[in-house]
């Protein structure tokens, strides 16, 4: 195959790669393993993540709940007295969450402070629980308590700014299209039609002005490429306040691993026509997840989809899900969490899985500031095996990530380039330096590999 990178079109501009501490991070408390994880993910040495993901839980009534899971509940700075019905502060809760956060930000790579919510407030809900309605696709926070809901994340993101945080962007909504709620509950969520999604982030935009806050929204964080994701969008970009403080449409990219058809159709729908608002992929897991924690097939997908994403979505920004998920052994004897790291609900026992390798292979080699280039490769749905994606950085490198998940396959490059370092990952092998020298335009791209290659 032959890869002609010297008429490479630039793309857009990267604002770099990120994670979630959602759910773990509340109960990471040991401070080596704090600092060995927060090495792993932001650390120079890591994956040199600049992009963080807070989450402001919704706390929940110990009388009155039903997520079993203590992985998928969360602390909350707010009490609620219910014979009351009054609420005070605590901000000492979330301790372990706020230190990882520190720790992470310490490291000196975060520029991007998100902080975002599955839900309101569980005493600002129509069940008094931050996991939705009684009802499928029912909206869980009646219109009396939407102003309720607006102070209290605000009032949390102002305390973060006081304590000397960097946020630059708050998301309220959390795939807002999703049933949540009903007969069986597993997290935190909150459905919102169309309507109820452009009144609340209006409330919020309204509100951030009044109070000069200084971020952006970063919105809707919408579940899916298509379906009510272009309603959103049609929606809220004719919201004038919305547009006010509108720093980033988010979206995440489930549901569509094998699908980069729907890519492309997402970036023709509302990418290519709205260049000045900037786009996001802000959530992604193997869902459904078939590849265990030690299959490399996990780090194979997790590398096609980020490079998919990047170069055909338009998207600024690549975020994982959660860094670190709970261990989950199924009958096969092997763990299914779906993160980049695992651990025993007390952090006793936690080890990286094979998909961190495959973010690696870009967080790690393609910085800030780097161009998306177009090579002119569009896979279809049933050619998919063979992925190529480039990237020109700031230094004027080019980075090449090829992604095999196919047969052996031998690669040309075209190109004014003096200098090559190839890094591989297989199944036996991670991030190796399998060659340092003088540019050669043929490659080996073995079968079930990710290679990075940096050119000058």
């Amino acid at each position: 195959m032959k890869i002609n990178l010297s008429n490479a079109k630039e793309l857009q501009t990267l604002k770099g790669w990120g994670t979630s501490a959602c759910w773990w991070s509340q109960y990471c408390a040991d401070e080596e393993t704090q600092n060995k994880i927060a090495s792993l993910l932001y650390g120079d040495d890591g994956l040199k993540l600049n992009i963080y993901r807070y989450n402001v839980g919704g706390g929940y009534d110990s009388e009155n709940f039903r997520v079993r899971d203590p992985w998928r509940r969360t602390e909350s700075f707010m009490l609620f007295d219910r014979e009351k019905e009054e609420t005070s502060w605590d901000f000492s809760r979330d301790k372990n969450a706020v230190t990882m956060m520190k720790k992470c930000l310490a490291l000196g790579n975060v520029d991007t402070l998100i902080l975002f919510a599955n839900s309101p407030h569980y005493s600002q809900t129509s069940t008094g629980q931050a996991s939705g309605s009684l009802l499928y696709h029912t909206c869980n926070i009646p219109k009396s308590k939407y102003m309720d809901f607006v102070n209290y994340f605000l009032d949390v993101t102002e305390h973060f700014l006081n304590e000397g945080f960097p946020v630059n962007y708050i998301s309220p909504i959390n795939e807002p299209q999703w049933k949540w709620g009903g007969s069986y509950v597993w997290q935190e969520g909150c459905h919102y039609e169309t309507e109820e999604v452009v009144e609340i982030l209006h409330l919020f935009a309204k509100e951030i002005i009044r109070r000069k806050l200084p971020v952006k929204l970063y919105a809707p964080e919408s579940g899916e490429f298509l379906g009510k994701t272009i309603e959103y969008f049609g929606a809220m970009i004719k919201d004038e306040e919305i547009m006010k403080v509108l720093g980033v449409f988010a979206f995440h990219s489930y549901h569509s691993d094998f699908e980069p058809e729907i890519r492309y159709e997402f970036y023709d729908r509302l990418v290519k026509n709205n260049p000045n608002i900037r786009f996001d992929m802000s959530e992604w897991c193997e869902l459904p997840n078939k590849s265990h924690t030690k299959n490399f097939k996990g780090a194979l997908i997790t590398a096609r989809i980020i490079g998919q994403d990047m170069i055909y979505t338009g998207s600024e920004s690549w975020t994982s899900w959660v860094a670190v998920n709970g261990i989950a052994i199924h009958d096969d004897g092997f763990d299914y969490s779906d993160a980049m790291m695992s651990a025993s609900p007390d952090f006793s026992k936690w080890y990286i899985n094979e998909r961190y390798y495959g973010f690696a292979h870009f967080s790690k080699y393609i910085p800030i500031g780097s161009k998306a280039l177009d090579i002119g490769l569009r896979p279809k749905k049933d050619n998919n095996d063979f992925n190529a994606f480039a990237f020109k950085t700031p230094e004027n490198e080019t980075v090449f990530v090829i992604v095999n998940e196919g047969g052996d396959n031998a690669i040309e490059i075209e190109g004014d380039f003096k200098e090559m370092k190839i890094i591989e990952s297989t199944a036996e092998k991670k991030l190796d330096e399998i060659y340092y020298g003088d540019f050669k335009n043929t490659l080996e791209s073995k079968s079930n590999s990710i290679l990075t290659v940096i050119l000058k």
